[in-house]
């Protein structure tokens, strides 16, 4: 009776079953008037060696031919403008937040457990943050733009221009360049024409500082940096806090702190950013861009442009 809902190799003892113990009960019922107990079915299914298994994480997509070329490329370019003194920063969007009494994962000590919402529809949520996180490597520092609209280049280059004009210039007066280690997809993704256009435009024309910019492989975002020593610390900090506004957000994102030092500012960016703006070849072919000898759709260095162009 079972057979047709029987999935799998057929000779291997890899094979799984379609059908719920109810609804074999209620076959064996109707269709044989044969009244047996779940238990029952399930002992007999066990002699097959069919039983209830969840999904196993063992297969391993095979990894792009030049990933540990750039990962040896990325760590040679960040070493270079260490040893210079020239800033490295780790960029990235951390995972979007919906505002309101909705529930985080983690605890507190407390007397009693905070009430959330029972769903976390976004219909819900009094709006949703976007924070975008730069992490400057040599220094132990972390900053964090909380945007309320859309993850969108522009807003990534804005994120990084606050930081520069508040706190970078400042740390390195002296600068010519500067590196940007990025993964390869999203605002910040090395496809993304408009991120590269803002970056001439808003950076690198604005300041007449040089940016260079190295994109992590596919499938390796958890390396770069800003991961594990900028947004986990703030994940932790307000774990089992519901964020109920954006300023109980933005003041859990300041009170980050580690043993080692880390600090973070943060700011709000209340400004709406419109999604799916693209760029022409022509503006393209105007950007100043040379792409490196290794790896260049991941490697990339933007120039400044002189006055006028």
């Amino acid at each position: 009776m079972i057979e047709p809902d029987i999935a799998g190799e057929p000779q291997g003892d890899n094979r799984w079953l379609r059908q719920s113990l109810s609804k074999i009960q209620e076959e064996l019922a109707e269709r044989m008037e044969i009244s047996v107990s779940r238990e029952t079915i399930r002992r007999l299914l066990h002699k097959e060696k069919i039983r209830p298994r969840s999904n196993v994480k063992r297969l391993h997509p095979k990894p792009h031919p030049d990933r540990d070329k750039q990962f040896r490329y990325l760590q040679a370019q960040k070493e270079a403008f260490q040893q210079a003194g020239w800033p490295v920063i780790s960029v990235d969007t951390k995972k979007k937040e919906l505002i309101g009494p909705f529930y985080q994962r983690g605890q507190q000590w407390r007397q009693e457990a905070v009430a959330v919402n029972t769903h976390d529809f976004p219909s819900y949520a009094e709006g949703r943050a976007v924070p975008y996180g730069i992490y400057d490597i040599q220094n132990n520092l972390g900053y964090v733009a909380v945007g309320q609209s859309a993850d969108t280049p522009e807003f990534a280059v804005e994120a990084i221009l606050w930081w520069w004009q508040e706190f970078g210039q400042e740390r390195y007066p002296e600068a010519p360049e500067l590196l940007i280690l990025a993964d390869g997809g999203g605002s910040n993704g090395y496809r993304s024409r408009r991120w590269k256009q803002q970056l001439q435009e808003r950076f690198a024309d604005q300041f007449g500082l040089t940016v260079t910019v190295c994109h992590y492989p596919p499938g390796a975002s958890k390396w770069n940096p800003i991961e594990h020593r900028l947004f986990s610390q703030i994940s932790r900090t307000w774990a089992g806090t519901p964020l109920t506004s954006f300023e109980v957000l933005v003041d859990a994102v300041r009170t980050t702190t580690t043993q080692t030092g880390l600090c973070v500012k943060a700011t709000m960016v209340e400004k709406t950013y419109e999604k799916g703006l693209s760029v022409t070849d022509k503006e393209m072919a105007s950007l100043l861009i040379e792409k490196h000898a290794t790896c260049p759709a991941w490697n990339y260095t933007i120039r400044p442009r002189k006055k006028g162009k």
